[in-house]
């Protein structure tokens, strides 16, 4: 009976820890599909960056290794002072000789010195590198004298080798992202992938801007002209300095004027002295009038004998 009891027991306690050895492995299956699927993003982002190192770094050694068979990248410019005989006329000369070359005027401003007798200015321009030196050699045989000539080169060729290295190793990662995405179903990777693409995406068009800059300022060369107008002016007649018939019309009204002031003081004296001019003629007339009167009373007179 106790044999039977045992047996039992036995049988019951193998059920109990067969089911929960059954449930422990569940558990640690479902825990462990867990963790496989949240930590497949960070793992393939870290295969696809480690797999864009490696390109960026291949496509660098690569490039380095044939930066010395490449085309270099120089852009040029220039500054040119030069006298010229008539400012206009090489203005014109420039403009049309741009024109023909298929470059373009980016500034150009003048002014007048010497008491407006002369022209000077400068004029800025963009010109295809391979008439860089055709178009200084036409600008300098129509001056008159080249005062200063200078020219200079910025060689950018590394940077833009390092720079088309760094967009193809850019655009890979770019690539393996879109790739990501499509197969990402949790919505947190999809956001996660979105944001790295965004900036990635940034730093393409951040070197793509920079390559077409240097490309324009390679293919461009800027000159700068500083035009001075050596223009020898002839004198003409002074006849601001002669000025016959203004000064003949100035002394007759001048002496006009005299006349006319004299007459008018004149006018005044006898006018504002009437009362006592007539007075004085008064006297004067009483007093004449006696003295004719007294000498006609001795003229009629005989003469006496002085011998009696």
């Amino acid at each position: 009976m106790k044999k039977w009891r045992f047996l039992l027991c036995s049988f019951f306690l193998v059920i109990l820890f067969t089911g929960c050895s059954n449930n422990s492995s569940e558990s640690a299956i479902d825990n462990t599909t867990s963790q496989s699927a949240d930590q497949a993003v960070p793992e393939l982002e870290k295969k696809e960056r480690s797999e864009g190192d490696s390109v960026e770094n291949t496509v660098e050694k690569e490039k380095k290794e044939d930066n010395f068979n490449s085309d270099r990248k120089v852009i040029y410019t220039a500054d040119l002072s030069i006298k010229v005989s008539n400012f206009d006329e090489t203005v014109k000369f420039v403009q049309e000789k741009i024109e023909t070359l298929h470059g373009y005027v980016v500034q150009s401003h003048s002014y007048s010195v010497d008491d407006g007798e002369t022209v000077e200015g400068t004029i800025t321009v963009r010109i295809p590198q391979e008439s860089f030196h055709l178009f200084l050699e036409s600008v300098e045989k129509g001056s008159t004298k080249v005062l200063d000539r200078s020219i200079s080169g910025q060689d950018v060729t590394e940077e833009y080798v390092d720079l088309e290295s760094r967009l193809k190793s850019k655009q890979v990662v770019e690539k393996r992202l879109l790739e990501f995405m499509e197969k990402a179903e949790k919505t947190e990777d999809l956001l996660k992938i979105s944001s790295d693409l965004a900036a990635i995406q940034e730093e393409i068009e951040t070197i793509k801007g920079r390559m077409n800059y240097l490309d324009n300022q390679v293919s461009l060369a800027t000159v700068t002209l500083q035009v001075r107008e050596d223009k020898v002016s002839v004198p003409g007649l002074d006849n601001e300095g002669l000025n016959t018939w203004e000064r003949t019309k100035k002394q007759f009204m001048e002496s006009v004027n005299v006349v006319l002031k004299s007459m008018s003081s004149i006018f005044i004296f006898l006018v504002g002295s009437l009362p006592i001019l007539i007075l004085i003629g008064g006297i004067l007339f009483i007093a004449l009038f006696i003295f004719k009167r007294k000498r006609r009373h001795n003229q009629g007179k005989p003469p006496t004998n002085l011998g009696e």
